[in-house]
């Protein structure tokens, strides 16, 4: 199939601009992957401790440098370095309590040995939504990814595994890991929990409380019943479609996503990423993964995400990620492929299924055939499997308790997955927006179509309590556009807003027309109500936000692709930009460990370059 000529186009601008911090990047990779394998580059005092605590079976295997009999050069195998975000607060990261003893287990019988190089933190933005640690959560990226580079910088391992799963968890690992780009690195995830009490009743009891029909005995009762067990949450926010993109990027063991942890084939998959990170270190003609995920990789999977619908949070994240390998995308790009990529999947919040209904319909698998045979994803890429980018075509199974991969076959569920000749709609569902209140998001794939414009007087309001305080006394009874700013990086670290949902879509399905306009972020949960967001640059930096006034008419239009204050120019140029007040810049960094990401805040770069404090 010849490749679109948009994909195409977009891939070879980015390559372009990249050039000088591309060429950057590869020199650096080259230079560590031309040094001595593992632990023979160190002297003997620092592999002693390295190894110090390993079985000695596993030092005769790790170390050419102990003075350790050995049987025979065989034994002399590569050391895998794990860096693990398990923790038992996460739904989701709790499975990976027991991975390590698999990965060492399973590297002994292929001659290798494994250590945990380090743990990085794991936070939980259902956990923190609408409290003063959800504004830590963004930044919790780029720690994650410090995190992950001090693992490695151990400098004893001839490859990685990467074990996470969750929001900021994948990107921060991906991003420390293409610090070490010289290495093949191969990510494991740990799966969705089982399908509970289903997304759209939770978010109508979620609207019921909102409305105090509801007390918070029931409210908990459902939310309970929703997030319920080990997995992943189950709705296609950001923690899931990270998993989307890492099959698309061909980071993953084949089909590896979305097996739920209790899953007889779990334990199986995970010994497989051994298997594939050690294929690719005897192969010595390995491609690491600084030189895999490459301007075409990236382009996959943003090609994937807006085919699935998948969370606005990567527009921040995949920025950031692609940075991290000397590549430069922006919103043009996103917003280029998303006019011919279109939509095949409708999992909630752009639907009503969830992943695991997505699963069962053909999951990751059948998506990527899909935009391979449509020729929108590049088909000449390099994975961590020698079959490259079609193995993730297909699905695991068991076989006489063996993997093996079968045909994905075709949508087990239209009403969940579509193929690209019949798909939900001709576009990948995302707008940029651009005009006199500078440039943002919209994610029309969930939005009414009678809601792609709205119209409206603003309301202005400086924090999301604001917003929640004029809904609860009816103040907001009315068609509106809710402006709530000094939610970007440099402001508050941008927490997502997802406490602004139930009360705004209360208002639309009252029949209001409603809209929000925001520098802070609304994740891939930001529903049907119509949400301009990452509004770069952000109030804080003097952006335009913060000359909008009570009462200015906003115009937001997701078909023309404008977000427009309608106020004479002459007026609106001569308009004084608001400040912080000195009480909400002191309640954006006291308390909750905020004063020790003040440097973070400082430095973070606009939405649109990723956020990212390291550049």
């Amino acid at each position: 199939m010849t490749l679109n000529a948009t994909v195409a186009n977009v891939t070879a601008r980015i390559a372009q601009r990249s050039q000088t911090t591309r060429a950057a990047y590869l020199e650096q990779v080259d230079q560590a992957s031309a040094r001595k394998p593992g632990a023979e580059r160190l002297g003997c005092a620092n592999v002693a401790h390295a190894f110090a605590a390993m079985p000695a079976e596993d030092k005769s295997r790790a170390s050419v440098l102990l003075a350790i009999p050995v049987v025979s050069a065989t034994e002399r195998g590569p050391n895998i370095g794990v860096v693990t975000a398990y923790n038992d607060l996460l739904s989701a990261h709790a499975p990976f309590q027991h991975y390590p003893d698999l990965v060492k287990d399973e590297a002994r019988k292929w001659g290798a040995t494994a250590q945990v190089a380090g743990g990085v933190p794991a936070m939980c933005d259902g956990v923190t939504q609408g409290t003063p640690g959800m504004e830590l959560s963004l930044f919790s990226r780029d720690v994650i990814a410090m995190a992950t580079a001090v693992s490695l910088s151990h400098d004893v391992f001839d490859a990685a595994l990467m074990l996470g799963v969750c929001d900021k968890i994948v990107p921060g690992l991906l991003i420390g890991a293409l610090q070490f780009g010289h290495l093949p690195i191969v990510f494991v995830p740990a799966g969705p929990m089982g399908s509970g009490l289903s997304n759209s009743e939770k978010s109508k009891i979620r609207e019921q409380a909102t409305q105090g029909l509801v007390g918070r005995a029931e409210l908990l009762k459902a939310e309970s019943a929703a997030y319920h067990g080990e997995g992943t949450c189950t709705f296609y926010g950001t923690a899931n479609s990270n998993q989307m993109l890492l099959e698309a990027m061909g980071l993953h063991v084949p089909g590896t996503a979305f097996v739920n942890p209790g899953d007889g084939m779990r334990n199986e998959l995970t010994r497989e990423s051994v298997r594939t990170v050690l294929q690719l270190v005897y192969a010595k003609n390995f491609t690491p993964i600084g030189h895999l995920v490459d301007e075409r990789c990236i382009v996959n999977a943003m090609v994937a995400l807006l085919a699935t619908g998948g969370s606005t949070n990567h527009l921040i994240h995949w920025v950031a990620v692609a940075r991290a390998a000397g590549l430069i995308i922006d919103w043009d790009d996103f917003s280029a492929l998303s006019d011919v990529v279109p939509l095949l999947a409708r999992v909630y919040p752009n639907g009503s299924a969830d992943v695991n209904q997505f699963q069962a319909a053909g999951g990751p698998g059948y998506v990527i055939r899909e935009l391979l045979d449509a020729g929108l994803m590049h088909a000449d890429v390099m994975t961590v499997r020698a079959g490259g980018i079609h193995e993730f075509t297909q699905k695991p199974v068991g076989v006489n308790g063996q993997l093996a991969w079968e045909d994905i076959g075709a949508s087990k569920d239209e009403s969940v997955l579509r193929s690209a000749s019949s798909p939900f709609s001709l576009t990948g569902g995302l707008r940029l927006l651009k005009g006199n209140l500078g440039r943002s998001v919209m994610k029309v794939s969930a939005v009414p179509e009678a809601c792609h414009v709205i119209e409206a007087p603003a309301h202005v309001f400086n924090s999301q309590e604001e917003l929640l305080e004029a809904f609860s006394t009816g103040s907001m009874n009315k068609d509106v556009v809710c402006v709530v700013r000094w939610q970007g990086p440099q402001a508050n670290g941008m927490p997502e807003l997802h406490k602004l949902t139930p009360p705004l879509a209360v208002l639309q399905g009252q029949g209001f027309k409603v809209a929000l306009v925001t520098d802070g972020r609304m994740s891939g949960a930001s529903g049907k109500v119509p949400a301009a967001i990452h509004v770069s640059p952000e109030a804080a930096s003097g952006g335009p936000l913060a000359r909008v006034l009570d009462g200015d008419v906003i115009r937001l239009d997701a078909q023309a692709g404008t977000l427009q204050v309608l106020v004479d120019p002459q007026a609106w140029n001569a308009r004084a930009p608001a400040t912080m007040s000195p009480e909400l810049q002191a309640a954006n960094c006291r308390g909750m460990g905020r004063e020790l990401f003040t440097n973070l805040r400082k430095h973070a770069l606009q939405a649109e370059e990723g956020a990212c404090t390291w550049l």
